[in-house]
């Protein structure tokens, strides 16, 4: 693909530490090309952090995007949200571990036979979480997509599914993140998109929740994108954030 090897490795500049619950943060790097991902990462001059790559990025990167982050020493999130017959999502999970990718998204409406196909192909080092329902859904398109009952009936059904099959966890709004705690236990692990610190724009997120909600509900990671990427000032967000989770 064009551009892929150009400007993959900037120097790093000196890193700068970050708070203990800042950890928790997986920054989304919905950029529409590498350069600016990178562009955006360098002007943190953060010490190594958890960052998503999601189709956006991945379609105009590729790869190299993932080995350019490797190298800089970021943990990373693949979400591609793989929905596939049960070879091919096996398939993805094995490319996936190969890459050095830290964790990967499947969605679990492919069924039990994809989720654990997935789950057994991801090997050592590569956790595997399923996609319930999206952030951006609400009830009324529930209703549209012919989906009975409430949304947080199906997100802990299909977690109880990703749970069996031997995934890791899950992605869920945090508005569902409690009784999930309470229906699958502790070590589930618990990604939640759908992450607004209080007064900015929910923009699409039909279920969107602050930070500090997300916590307390149970959350492991918070996913965060454009607070964060397209902030006004995205070091005052930046830093912001950091001293709400450290006061958490």
């Amino acid at each position: 693909m064009p551009g892929h090897n150009e400007g993959m490795t900037p120097a790093n500049p000196p890193p700068i530490p970050i708070s203990r619950a800042h950890q928790k943060i997986i920054v989304a790097l919905d950029f529409p090309a590498w350069p600016a991902a990178a562009a955006w990462l360098a002007a943190r001059r953060e010490a190594p952090l958890w960052v998503k790559v999601g189709l956006e990025l991945f379609i105009a990167a590729g790869p190299a995007a993932i080995t350019a982050l490797k190298q800089r020493g970021h943990k990373i999130f693949l979400d591609l949200k793989i929905h596939d017959i049960p070879n091919t999502a096996a398939g993805a999970a094995r490319a996936a571990a190969a890459w050095g990718v830290d964790l990967i998204t499947v969605h679990a409406g492919g069924g039990p036979a994809m989720l654990a196909a997935a789950a057994q192909a991801r090997g050592a080092g590569l956790r595997v979480v399923g996609v319930t329902v999206l952030t951006s859904l609400d009830q009324t398109q529930m209703a549209a997509l012919d989906w009975p009952g409430s949304i947080q009936e199906r997100v802990v059904k299909w977690a109880r599914l990703c749970q069996q099959a031997g995934l890791d966890g899950v992605v869920a709004s945090a508005h569902e993140a409690a009784a999930l705690r309470a229906a699958l236990g502790r070590e589930f692990l618990i990604v939640t998109p759908g992450i607004r610190p209080q007064g900015t724009a929910a923009q699409d997120q039909a279920r969107a929740v602050t930070p500090a909600e997300a916590l307390r509900a149970g959350a492991d990671y918070l996913v965060m994108g454009r607070p964060l990427t397209q902030a006004a000032d995205p070091d005052a967000a930046w830093h912001e954030l950091n001293i709400d989770l450290a006061q958490r």
